[in-house]
């Protein structure tokens, strides 16, 4: 580009507040100007703009490949023309996910989303960025001090030793530096191809259990494209609005409650960010707000660099502890006295009732109840991770196995629903099994 102001500089622009203005021109020489849905930033070069129909614009781009396009900063009321030339159409991908939520959120109102269906998303090269003429008005001052607000966070998540720590340090740090009062973590579980709630604030329930499926709403498109995912003004037609998990389908397990997914009922304004270590997908980290337009391109910024720091965090406290294993001191307890808590147990999908109430499935149902096999033969409660590494029967993933993260989920669950049973911390690499009540623990029954 020539000189002018950067694309970064004028991104406000992009944020979909007001529709732009697209010219362009037929190999005769006609010219024809429409009005565009979105115009987005795809990287200091290069912007995309929406394909949805396939009219007059888009025949004329096709034969050629030059356009220019008028945005207007919607605080300043600054105009910029952008000087763009045609590079090619993803139909599919990360850059083509993200507008397609956007547009969801711009195309929300009732009866609209079949209109503004996306078709793909048309790239373009910005050759140069044209100020107009005009005094504007003096730009916003900014909403918070986000560079700030990353170092405090940053300072606070390096403190951290243990990932209940880590999580309850990062919301309490969007909360507190962000001034972000509603947000959620979630693991990803890649074999099982969903994610599931670990940490959350802001919300009359945690919802931590919860899951949501890869490539569902912003937080399973986030974490499939590796991408972050923005939504500015939601509605409750929302294409985006996430609903709640299908029901069990597994084999033997009855049908049963779900953990409700935390998520407010009419979110405004969503970011799905990945959490990201070595080039390998963790989690999502996902705030939503009940005002439009709360989270912008700065706000992504900036709560991206913390999606860093937080993924390399997680799996470093994650990774198995390579110091030789000390002998487990003798642990075992007096058998508990009262009634039985009848555990069932349904191996199809791993799913456990505790007195007929949906408790958790999965790997970490799977954990549950080895410790109580465990404990029933030997009357031991306390257990290394390394011997939960090392048992096949778990079938936790070769690689990046989240372990910590289920045994975290699974103190959260037995927590919460103050079944009797508890999971506590017992030292490094340890935990410990208390119970309250004898367990009657039944397999695989219908």
């Amino acid at each position: 580009m020539n000189d002018g102001p950067s694309l970064r500089s004028i991104r406000a622009c992009l944020e979909g507040v007001l529709p732009a203005i697209t010219a362009t021109c037929a190999a005769d020489g006609t010219p024809n100007v429409a009005y565009l849905s979105q115009v987005f930033y795809v990287d200091e070069r290069h912007v995309a703009l929406s394909f949805q129909f396939f009219n007059k614009t888009r025949q004329n781009i096709l034969a050629n490949p030059c356009a220019t396009v008028l945005v207007m900063d919607p605080v300043t009321a600054r105009y910029f023309r952008l000087h763009l030339r045609y590079l090619r159409t993803e139909t599919t991908g990360a850059l083509f996910e993200r507008m397609k939520a956007q547009l969801a959120g711009i195309a929300s109102h009732e009866g609209m989303a079949e209109v503004f269906a996306l078709k793909g998303s048309d790239v373009y090269a910005v050759e140069r960025i044209e100020p107009l003429p005009g005094e504007g008005l003096p730009p916003a001052p900014p909403r918070a001090d986000l560079l700030g607000a990353l170092r405090l966070c940053s300072q606070r998540l390096a403190r951290c030793a243990t990932l209940d720590e880590l999580l309850q340090a990062l919301l309490a740090g969007l909360r507190e530096h962000f001034t972000i009062q509603h947000a959620m973590v979630l693991m990803l579980d890649a074999p099982a191809g969903q994610l599931y709630t670990v940490a959350s604030c802001g919300y009359p329930s945690s919802g931590v259990g919860s899951e949501i499926r890869l490539g569902q709403g912003v937080i399973g498109v986030a974490a499939r494209e590796a991408t972050p995912v923005r939504i500015g003004h939601v509605t409750h037609a929302a294409l985006y609005n996430h609903t709640l998990r299908n029901s069990l389908e597994a084999g033997d397990a009855p049908p049963g409650p779900e953990i409700p997914y935390p998520g407010l009922a009419e979110p405004h304004s969503q970011l799905a960010v990945p959490l990201i270590s070595c080039g390998r997908t963790l989690g999502v980290l996902f705030v939503e707000s009940l005002l439009d337009l709360q989270f912008r391109y700065p706000e992504e910024d900036a709560l991206m660099a913390l999606a860093g720091q937080l993924a390399a965090a997680i799996d470093l406290l994650q990774g198995p502890d390579d110091a030789p294993e000390a002998a487990p001191p003798a642990a075992w307890a007096e058998p508990p006295e009262g009634r039985p808590l009848r555990v069932r147990h349904f191996a199809a999908n791993g799913s456990v009732f505790v007195n007929d109430a949906y408790l958790i499935k999965g790997v970490a149902g799977a954990i549950l109840c080895k410790l109580l096999r465990e404990h029933a033969a030997s009357g031991r409660t306390e257990f290394s991770n390394r011997e939960l590494r090392l048992d096949r029967s778990l079938c936790l993933p070769d690689v990046a196995d989240n372990l910590e993260a289920r045994l975290l989920l699974l103190q959260r669950r037995l927590q919460e629903s103050r079944t009797g049973i508890r999971l506590e911390k017992a030292g490094r690499g340890r935990v410990r099994l208390c119970l309250d009540a004898p367990v009657q623990l039944e397999e695989g029954l219908a």
